[in-house]
């Protein structure tokens, strides 16, 4: 599923807001440290590293150990990453909210590891701590994605969009695992209120063509592959888009 490695590759600039609300077990001091270093991670892992273990040495906190795992998942070390983010978690004393962020980051980066087993058991720990919280449900629909089981998929966004309804992001994600499970009214019919809400978003204009393609509908397919080259020419989404036009193009021509 191609939105999911979208969402997954933006993890780092996303962090979820409860790790974010304040330094874990610190004072407003090293709170805005934490800050600081959180945002170097994200925009540049390396010298979110260096930021890390420069601050780890004069003093090992919490704040500090798990600045240094998000610079490590941002640099590609993601089995690494996941493993340190699981460990604070677990004997964080930080509220329960900020627990449950670390565990969702955790089973995020072990996803990017492709480790969906591991990456199941720690969105578990984190729903366990805030239950029925939707990011960690939308979270875990990825990660069922990703063992192939639609069909939880599915339970756990109708969750979400029964309290939100018009977000475009999840019924984009949702119109994708319906089309999985054969579904493809209803893939239309949560494609085509995605792009009310994301008139502009790639992804919406990718999954539309894909379900275009499957109705046999070439035109509607090439028209909405265009569209995402034409919105985002430099995306993983443009790159898809081009390569279906290609396939479509040579079908064409046989």
């Amino acid at each position: 599923m191609r939105l999911i490695n979208t969402m997954l590759a933006g993890w780092l600039s996303v962090i979820p807001a409860a790790a974010l609300a304040a330094s874990p077990g610190g004072d407003a001091d090293e709170a805005i440290q934490y800050h600081h270093c959180i945002a170097t991670a994200r925009k540049n892992p390396p010298e979110g590293w260096a930021e890390a273990m420069a601050w780890s040495s004069l003093r090992d906190s919490e704040a500090a150990r798990h600045c240094a795992a998000v610079a490590m998942v941002g640099l590609g070390q993601y089995a690494d990453g996941a493993g340190r983010l699981e460990e604070l978690a677990k004997t964080s004393t930080a509220a329960p909210r900020v627990r449950a962020g670390m565990f969702d980051q955790a089973a995020l980066a072990w996803l990017l590891d492709k480790s969906a087993d591991k990456a199941m058991a720690d969105v578990t720990q984190a729903l366990m701590l805030v239950p029925g919280a939707p990011d960690l449900l939308v979270d875990r629909a990825q990660i069922e994605a990703a063992r192939n089981d639609y069909q939880a998929a599915q339970v756990d966004l109708d969750t979400v969009l029964a309290a939100t309804p018009n977000n475009g992001i999840e019924l984009i994600f949702r119109a994708s695992t319906r089309r999985h499970l054969n579904d493809r009214a209803g893939a239309k019919a949560d494609i085509d209120k995605a792009l009310q809400a994301l008139p502009r978003n790639p992804d919406a204009w990718l999954e539309k063509g894909i379900l275009a393609r499957l109705d046999n509908d070439e035109d509607g397919a090439r028209a909405a592959w265009s569209k995402v080259i034409e919105l985002a020419p430099d995306s993983a989404a443009a790159l898809t888009a081009k390569q279906n036009l290609d396939l479509l193009d040579g079908h064409a021509q046989q």
